[in-house]
C-alpha cells in the first residue's frame, strides 16, 4: 500500500506579508485548509486520488476569495466564464470545460466530460447544454457576484487593460468591498478602491494534486479566467499538458500567467523531465519553473509523485498553497519566506 498525499494551490504572484491583515490571511488559510480536509478525508478512508482532487477543488471553487467558481472574475461584458480540467493518471484520461456559465462547480462538469463522453474538452454553449443534461448544480448571476471582483472589472474597463486574476490593489479591494462597503454603494465608490496601493498581486487559479493508497495520481485545476477578458480568450487551465497533467509518474496543477504555461507545456514538462531525465519530482518541478522563468512566465505549480512526494515551486513573491502528507500534518503557506 502506498503512502498518501494531497496538495492545493490558490494562485501565485506578488503576495506580501506587509500587505496582508491578520484577519484576511486567516481567511485565506482557512479556505486552503477546508479544501485540504475535503480531499484528505477521502484519501484517509482509502478513496481514490481522482475523488480527492475533485472534492478539494469543489471546496476551493466555493470559497469567495479565489478566482474560481464563486469567486470568479468578470469578463468585459460583466459575465463570469469559467474553465476547469481534471485528469486521472491511472487511466490516462482527462476531461475539461471552457467558457461555462452559471455552473456552480465547473470541476464536476470537467469530470463528467471525462467519464460520460468520448471527448476531453467541451466549451461554451455546448458545455452548458451538456451540464444541464447531466443535472449539475447551476447558480444565478448573483451567486457569482463579489464586490472586489466587480471593482476589478470597473478599473480594468476604465484603463482598457486585461487583468490576470487579482490586481495590485487586491487586498484593499477585499477589505473594503467584502467587509465594509455595502451593496448599495455606487459603482463610482467601488471604483475608488482601485486608487489604493497594496503591494499584492497574484495570478492564477485553484487546483489540487493527490496520490492515493494504490499509488494512483490525479490532478485538477479550475479558474474564472482574466478580468475584462474579450475575444474568447482561453488560458492554460482547461488545456491538458499546459495547466493540468497526471500519469503514473506524477500529477501537476499550475497557476500563473497562462499564455506562458501554454508555451512551456508546463504541466507535462514536469512529467517529461521525470520520465526522460529520471529526475525526482522536486528537481523536475524546479527545472520546469526555471524554464518558465526563462521564457518570461510567472507563477508556480504543485506536483506529487507515486511515492507521495510533494513539491510546490514558484518564481514569484508568493503562492497560496498547502499540503498534507502521510503523517496527517497540514502545512499551509502563502509567502516565499
Amino acid at each position: 500500500m502506498s503512502k498518501i498525499a494531497l496538495a492545493v494551490h490558490g494562485g501565485a504572484g506578488t503576495i506580501l506579508r506587509s500587505a496582508m491583515t491578520p484577519e484576511l490571511e486567516a481567511e485565506y488559510r482557512g479556505g486552503l485548509e477546508k479544501g485540504l480536509r475535503a480531499g484528505w478525508e477521502i484519501l484517509e478512508r482509502g478513496g481514490s486520488a481522482l475523488d480527492a482532487v475533485e472534492a478539494t477543488t469543489c471546496s476551493l471553487e466555493d470559497f469567495h476569495l479565489f478566482n474560481a467558481g464563486h469567486g470568479s472574475v468578470f469578463t468585459h461584458e460583466g459575465k463570469n466564464e469559467m474553465d476547469a480540467s481534471i485528469m486521472d493518471g491511472s487511466r490516462l484520461k482527462a476531461g475539461a470545460v471552457a467558457f461555462v456559465k452559471n455552473v456552480r462547480n465547473p470541476i464536476k462538469l470537467a469530470r463528467l466530460v471525462m467519464d460520460r463522453t468520448e471527448h476531453i474538452l467541451l466549451a461554451g454553449d455546448g458545455a452548458n447544454r451538456f451540464a444541464r443534461q447531466m443535472n449539475v448544480d447551476f447558480e444565478d448571476d448573483a451567486y457569482f457576484f463579489t464586490e472586489h471582483r466587480y471593482a476589478q472589472l470597473l478599473k480594468a474597463r476604465e484603463e482598457g487593460v486585461v487583468e490576470l486574476d487579482h490586481t495590485a490593489a487586491e487586498t484593499e479591494q477585499i477589505l473594503d468591498s467584502e467587509f465594509q462597503i455595502p451593496d448599495s454603494k455606487t459603482a463610482e465608490k467601488k471604483s475608488e478602491i482601485w486608487n489604493l496601493e497594496s503591494g499584492i498581486s497574484s495570478k492564477g487559479t485553484v487546483g489540487a494534486v493527490a496520490c492515493d493508497s494504490n499509488g494512483h495520481l490525479a490532478a485538477a485545476t479550475s479558474t474564472g479566467g482574466m478580468t475584462n477578458k474579450k475575444f474568447g480568450r482561453i488560458g492554460d487551465t482547461p488545456l491538458i499538458g499546459a495547466g493540468t497533467y497526471a500519469d503514473d509518474v506524477c500529477a501537476v496543477s499550475c497557476t500563473g500567467h497562462g499564455e506562458y504555461f501554454m508555451l512551456g507545456v508546463t504541466a507535462f514538462d514536469v512529467a517529461a523531465r521525470m520520465r526522460y531525465k529520471e529526475l525526482s519530482a522536486e528537481d523536475a518541478a524546479r527545472e520546469t519553473i526555471d524554464h518558465l522563468t526563462s521564457i518570461g512566465g510567472e507563477g508556480g505549480l504543485i506536483a506529487v509523485d507515486s511515492k507521495a512526494n510533494v513539491t510546490m515551486p514558484f518564481n514569484c513573491e508568493g503562492m497560496y498553497r498547502g499540503s498534507v502528507s502521510a503523517d496527517g500534518q497540514f502545512h499551509i503557506e502563502i509567502y516565499r519566506d
